[in-house]
């Protein structure tokens, strides 16, 4: 399969999983159809998380504890990113660096011209240059790829289906009879299964997403080598280094940075990453389709 292929299946596979996740939130409306509540419910879901996708960059830095970092303070770090984003065709995004030792990186702003890569300070003492190069692609990946939309859109149909389920289970609690034909039992399976569904189906498009960037991302470098080293050696130095992340903001950077907490025996349904050695094997299989002479983008 062509690199070109992958792309297109990995963003077919990326809309049926935005398919399925919209198909919940209008089975779930329908089951109940005449529950009142239900439309301003969805209404407060959908500005509480529209507000969110506006503000998400500024908030994913201030969690981070992120300081940028202008081209005289980190030269190498500005050039590498410059380069990748002319190759790209991105507007240069902001530079920032956060405080933490454990390796790691990632990207946010609402679009391309809004948006800012982070490295933590670890990063930049474990990888090789060449390696630091490929995380970068894979993070501008992210970029171009508009993947931020693609979360926030995916968060506010997810927020929605919860927050359906949350005015159920008030309804219920509070003696509401209106079950919309659903009886007691019905409405309890609603409440559970939707919201659980909703977040499978959320994890798996962000897993989804991080395949794209990891394509995306070699395509940039014209090899798929640096970024597969450095997934090894970023996976590793997670296992071993702790980092102190709010979980919502763990599917933000490129390896999981609750890995240490959480070791290999997370369920795959619910994780926020693909399996680390899929995501290697992936990468290395496009050796022989990257293989076309190319410019490098570390000088």
């Amino acid at each position: 399969m062509t690199t070109g292929a992958m792309t297109a299946w990995n963003y077919t596979k990326t809309a049926l999983l935005m398919a399925a996740l919209t198909a919940v939130l209008i089975l779930l409306g329908g089951v109940i159809g005449g529950a009142s509540g239900i439309l301003l419910m969805a209404i407060v879901a959908v500005v509480f998380n529209f507000a969110m996708y506006w503000g998400s960059g500024s908030i994913a830095l201030k969690m981070a504890h992120a300081v940028p970092v202008s081209a005289e303070q980190a030269p190498e770090l500005h050039a590498m990113i410059g380069r990748l984003a002319d190759r790209a065709g991105v507007p240069m995004p902001g530079v920032y660096i956060t405080p933490d030792e454990q390796a790691n990186a990632f990207a946010c702003g609402r679009n391309p011209r809004h948006s800012a890569i982070a490295v933590t300070q670890g990063i930049q003492h474990q990888l090789t240059m060449r390696e630091l190069e490929g995380v970068l692609a894979h993070e501008m990946a992210h970029i171009r790829n508009r993947d931020i939309l693609i979360a926030s859109v995916a968060a506010m149909v997810a927020g929605t289906i919860a927050a359906i389920a949350t005015w159920l289970q008030f309804s219920m609690l509070f003696g509401g009879d209106d079950e919309g034909g659903l009886g007691i039992i019905g409405t309890l399976a609603a409440m559970i299964i939707a919201p659980i569904a909703a977040t499978i189906i959320q994890l798996a498009i962000s897993r989804q997403r991080e395949y794209q960037a990891d394509l995306t991302g070699a395509e940039l470098l014209g090899d798929p080598e640096p970024l597969a080293s450095a997934l090894e050696n970023l996976q590793r130095g997670a296992e071993q280094v702790p980092m102190q992340v709010n979980p919502a903001a763990a599917p933000m950077y490129i390896v999981n940075p609750l890995a240490a907490l959480h070791g290999r025996g997370t369920s795959k349904l619910f994780s926020t990453h693909p399996p680390m050695e899929e995501r290697i094997r992936r990468l290395r299989a496009l050796a022989p389709l990257l293989s076309a002479p190319h410019q490098e983008v570390v000088a």
